[in-house]
């Protein structure tokens, strides 16, 4: 039997009879220590081939930066054990389903079901609906060219870059408090760290009573529970993502305090206009000067979570609701940001059918294939608000893996549409 257990190829799927018993001396190898088997019986199930495309034990070794930073590090890890050759991203991506047994992405993926699960409670828990809206469309939901057209029998139709539209209407139907967990569709040609060209969206809309800040307070209250309730239901599976990925434990508050910091857009310019920035109050923050902010925030306030409210006017979408103080220039809209990048942008929306057709009008928004939107607001809408998170997005900046397609189950991007 010991031949041809040795004989079985790495990988492949056994089943055995054995006994359990304690060995002398704690087998430091195996990550169960204080057990071994005396193995009676050994079938092969399923066989693995000889050749694999990698051996899973390179998968997962700490991670490395780049070579320099891995050539200025020590060759053995903390336990004395040699550091071996590590996976690149492609290899790993074009091999995913062999990838993704390493524990570390079984850790991954659980504490990605972690955050959908988190969300979806704090929201049913508070008398939201969950909804399912379309997602081919008859126009593009953004009313912008990042839109993917597909044949639609004799016509085109479009998919979905969010489910905005729906959101309200469902609040026009009567539905004060909507979400949605489902994909979302952007044709940018980004080839970035963080973009993908389908992802996961986690969308929320709620009315609300006197100001949009009842619902920013709601969204901040619900980010928070999260980001608590992975550290408190989670801690197994962050540990072992946390080996890999040695990464600073994310910090949800400014130091010394227990609530989330907000500036608004201005302030946001000030702070980058006091360390070298040339930008106007109005200006558009690119992502550069947005991780720059996110740096100069952990620096000062210790924490890398935090909102920008009050954005310009100009570069939010025509659904957008303008600011009562300075209408032509200010916008009820906010941004969230973790370690200096945005994982969700939301506002107040118009709710105003008249106001909605002139900014639609404004800005160039072809108005005949979104009638039926348009035309839903002439039946009466509460005033509400609302945001999209990108969950890929939001795990890669909590665990800090550096690139959004580690934390995509199979990523799509504009170079990838397989596996």
């Amino acid at each position: 039997m010991v031949k041809f257990v040795a004989s079985t190829n790495p990988e492949s799927l056994v089943r055995l009879t054995a006994t359990v018993s304690k060995p002398d001396v704690p087998i430091e190898s195996c990550t169960v220590k204080d057990a071994e088997l005396k193995i009676e019986t050994w079938f092969i199930v399923s066989n693995a081939p000889s050749r694999l495309p990698f051996q899973l034990e390179d998968a997962m070794r700490p991670h490395v930066e780049d070579e320099e930073q891995k050539a200025s590090e020590d060759a053995s890890d903390k336990d004395g054990a040699t550091q071996g050759p590590n996976v690149n991203l492609d290899t790993r991506l074009n091999n995913r389903v062999f990838e993704l047994r390493t524990p570390t992405n079984h850790a991954l993926f659980r504490l990605c079901s972690g955050v959908c699960r988190l969300f979806r409670d704090y929201l049913l828990d508070r008398d939201f609906v969950e909804i399912h809206s379309p997602k081919l469309i008859a126009a593009a939901s953004e009313g912008g060219a990042n839109v993917f057209k597909v044949q639609y029998f004799k016509g085109s139709a479009y998919l979905a870059q969010s489910p905005q539209l729906y959101k309200q209407m469902m609040i026009i139907s009567g539905f004060p408090r909507v979400f949605e967990v489902g994909p979302v569709f952007r044709a940018e040609n980004s080839n970035t760290h963080r973009h993908l060209t389908e992802f996961t969206g986690l969308d929320l809309e709620m009315a609300f009573n006197d100001h949009y800040h009842e619902v920013l307070d709601f969204i901040l209250e619900m980010f928070v529970n999260i980001f608590q309730g992975l550290e408190k239901n989670y801690s197994k599976e962050l540990a072992e993502v946390r080996r890999v990925w040695k990464v600073k434990e994310f910090q949800i508050f400014p130091n010394g305090k227990q609530e989330v910091l907000r500036m608004d857009y201005k302030d946001a310019i000030r702070i980058l206009n006091e360390n070298g920035v040339d930008l106007n109050e109005t200006d558009d923050i690119d992502t550069t000067n947005e991780r720059f902010l996110g740096t100069l925030i952990k620096k000062s306030h210790g924490c890398d979570f935090y909102v920008v409210d009050k954005f310009p006017l100009a570069v939010r979408p025509f659904y957008t609701m303008p600011s009562h103080a300075d209408p032509k220039k200010w916008s009820n809209s906010y941004d969230i940001f973790m370690r200096g990048e945005e994982i969700m942008s939301g506002a107040q929306r118009v709710h105003d059918h008249d106001l909605l057709v002139s900014r639609a009008t404004e800005l160039g928004v072809e108005l005949d294939g979104l009638r039926d939107y348009i035309d839903s607001f002439k039946l009466a809408a509460s005033p509400h608000a609302g945001g999209g998170i990108g969950l890929e997005r939001v795990l890669m900046l909590y665990l800090g893996t550096g690139n959004i397609r580690r934390t995509s189950l199979f990523p799509r991007d504009p170079q990838r549409l397989r596996p």
